[in-house]
C-alpha cells in the first residue's frame, strides 16, 4: 500500500460506472448483477462432494446438482471477476491492506463476531428474498421491477434503524 492513497471516485462517476457494468452484464450474460446465488451454488457443490446421495435428495440443494455442475454457472464467473476487479482497483488506488476496522470501544474479536452475525443474517435474508442487494435491488430496479424498489426502500430503512440502535448500544 502506498503512503497516501488516491481519493475515492466521486459518487456520480461511481454510480455511472456501476450502471455501465450492470448494462454490460445484462448484454453479455442475459442476467443482472448478483452474488448470493454463487454462495448457494458453492454450498451445493461442497455438499455434493462430501455427501453426494444426501445432497441429491435434498430439496434445496438437489435441483442445483440435478442441473449439473453448480459452479459452471455464469454467476461463478461474475463473482471471480468482481474479486479480481476489486483487488486490482484497491491495489491501483493504494488502498489494499489487511486490517480489521472497528470503533474505539470495540475489540477486534467483537468486530469479527458482529461481522459474522451480520453476514449470516444478510445471507439468510438474501436467500429468503430470492436475491441479494445487487440482484434484487440494482438489477430489479434497473428492470423497473416493483420488488426491486420495495426491497431498496426496506433495505435503507432497516439500515438507518439498525445504525441508530448500534450507535446507542455500542458507543
Amino acid at each position: 500500500m502506498t503512503t497516501s492513497p488516491r481519493p475515492f471516485w466521486p459518487p456520480l462517476v461511481a454510480g455511472f460506472a456501476l450502471g455501465i457494468a450492470l448494462l454490460a452484464t445484462f448484454l453479455i450474460t442475459g442476467h443482472g448483477l448478483g452474488a448470493s446465488g454463487f454462495i448457494t451454488r458453492l454450498a451445493a457443490q461442497i455438499s455434493e462432494w462430501l455427501a453426494p446421495a444426501a445432497t441429491a435428495s435434498n430439496t434445496y440443494f438437489g435441483p442445483f446438482i440435478k442441473a449439473g455442475a453448480p459452479l459452471a454457472s455464469w454467476i461463478t464467473w461474475e463473482v471471480i471477476g468482481v474479486l479480481i476487479g476489486a483487488y486490482v482497483g484497491a491495489r491501483s488506488a493504494g488502498r489494499s491492506s489487511v486490517q480489521v476496522e472497528r470503533g474505539p470501544q470495540t475489540s477486534r474479536g467483537q468486530r469479527l463476531v458482529y461481522a459474522f452475525i451480520g453476514g449470516a443474517l444478510v445471507g439468510f435474508g438474501a436467500r429468503l428474498a430470492r436475491g441479494c442487494t445487487s440482484g434484487i435491488g440494482l438489477s430489479g430496479g434497473a428492470t423497473l421491477a416493483v420488488a426491486g424498489f420495495v426491497f431498496l426502500a426496506g433495505f435503507f430503512i432497516a439500515g438507518f434503524v439498525v445504525s441508530m440502535l448500534a450507535r446507542r448500544v455500542w458507543q
